[in-house]
């Protein structure tokens, strides 16, 4: 088991942990800028120290005598290790593990006592390594060993950076880093912004959806009692029409205006309360647009409605099966409408994005639960996905009976939208 782990290991360590990074051709420029510039210095440092000595007091009276490479030979040598360190700077983003084992195997072959030709081009490569391969398992071994393997190749005789330049060493870093941190803050900062700035008007675009929704709704339920009404007027002018003539037909006729009366009092107690949900404002102008309406409208569609819905859906090539259970019973014709809503815009959605499905509606009538299933087999991939405020609505008009909707991807494929309904006890 440990030696299939270890293998394991060992081929994971090279696989990438994310794509390679595409540089800009900004960033290549600044890459290859940075390598000329290295690359003629590094030069110039062999050219300038060819054939010299130094030599260096190690203590009072001690003197230690450093011979630097001498000859066209050892000018040769460091020029071609100055080249190749300073130009494999130029792929350090494209290719960043590969240029740190080139410039650490040019480091290791640079003689010690001009460790400078290749040790800044070294950090470098160590930096670039952190930082953009994708390679991060090998890059976390290949890190620590080139750092170990570079530094004790050394001595504190021949010092890499001169004495004077240590203070820069460590204050350059440390003010890269502080701006570095101060433009991320900055970033930081500025993205929450933005973010917050999105949630903001994702939710002021939900309000408005369903403050939009809400008013839909109480005109519809309006239509439902204004109708309603009508119907009460024409029964109460018959039976004053027969009052003395028929009595008995004038009562049927009252019973009829005080049935039509009960239901229109259920369904005004709705639509104030859904318009109660919303701004004053908002129900304001619905209320206004309710008193302004003169023409009696046609009643609202119910469930006895379905098959003709089911059918035109049909017509337009998607095949529908409609299942109706339970012992039918009148309900409020809102309630019906709420109804006929779920279907009629589950069938549009399977319509618009389930090109090729097959639907099935149900109706259960319950004792106490009246429960309406649309669901479908799902459509050939790719169709676009709708924005949901056909969902917010049909959540708005259930919530007016105390209604619930349910919706989701089934596993067998396909989509599912399930309302629930509260009936009163008959």
């Amino acid at each position: 088991m440990l030696r299939e782990a270890a293998c394991r290991s060992v081929r994971d360590a090279g696989l990438p942990s994310g794509p390679p990074l595409r540089p800009t051709r900004r960033a290549w420029r600044f890459d290859a800028l940075v390598a000329l510039a290295l690359g003629i210095a590094t030069v110039y440092y062999g050219i300038d120290n060819v054939n010299n000595v130094v030599v260096r007091e190690i203590a009072p009276g001690v003197e230690y005598v450093v011979p630097r490479p001498s000859g066209p030979g050892g000018l040769a040598l460091m020029v071609t290790l100055a080249t190749i360190a300073s130009s494999a700077l130029a792929l350090r983003r494209r290719y960043p593990l590969a240029v740190l084992c080139v410039v650490t195997a040019a480091t290791l072959a640079t003689p010690q006592s001009v460790m400078r030709l290749t040790f800044y081009a070294f950090v470098i490569a160590v930096y670039s390594a952190a930082v953009y391969s994708p390679y991060r398992t090998a890059t976390l071994a290949a890190l620590p060993v080139s750092v170990v393997v570079v530094g004790t190749t050394g001595n504190s005789v021949t010092p890499i950076v001169p004495n004077e330049y240590i203070a820069l060493l460590i204050l350059a870093p440390m003010a890269v880093a502080a701006v570095g941190l101060r433009t991320w803050k900055l970033r930081t900062d500025e993205g929450r912004t933005r973010l917050t700035a999105l949630e903001r008007e994702q939710a002021e675009a939900l309000r408005r959806a369903v403050e939009h929704e809400r008013a839909r709704i109480a005109r519809e339920l309006h239509d439902v009692v204004t109708h309603n009404v009508s119907v009460m007027i024409i029964q109460a002018g018959a039976a004053r029409k027969i009052m003395q003539t028929s009595p008995e037909q004038a009562g049927e006729a009252l019973l009829a205006v005080e049935a039509g009366g009960r239901a229109a009092m259920t369904e005004l107690r709705h639509v104030m309360g859904l318009l109660t949900m919303a701004d004053e404002g908002e129900g304001t102008d619905a209320v206004a647009d309710m008193a302004d309406a003169t023409a009696v409208p046609a009643p609202q569609p119910g469930l006895d409605q379905l098959e003709t819905l089911v059918g035109r859906v049909r017509d337009t090539g998607l095949p529908v099966e409609l299942l109706m259970t339970g012992p039918p019973r009148p309900l409020p014709p809102g309630l019906e409408l709420a109804a006929y809503r779920v279907v009629q815009e589950a069938l549009t959605n399977t319509v618009k994005h389930a090109s090729g499905a097959t639907a099935a509606v149900t109706v259960e009538y319950g004792p106490e639960l009246l429960r309406v299933e649309v669901t479908d087999t799902g459509g050939h991939p790719g169709a676009a996905a709708g924005s949901g405020r056909g969902l917010i609505g049909l959540r708005e008009r259930l919530a007016v009976y105390d209604g619930t909707l349910n919706t989701g991807r089934r596993l067998t494929g396909g989509y599912r939208v399930e309302a629930l309904i509260p009936l009163e006890t008959p």
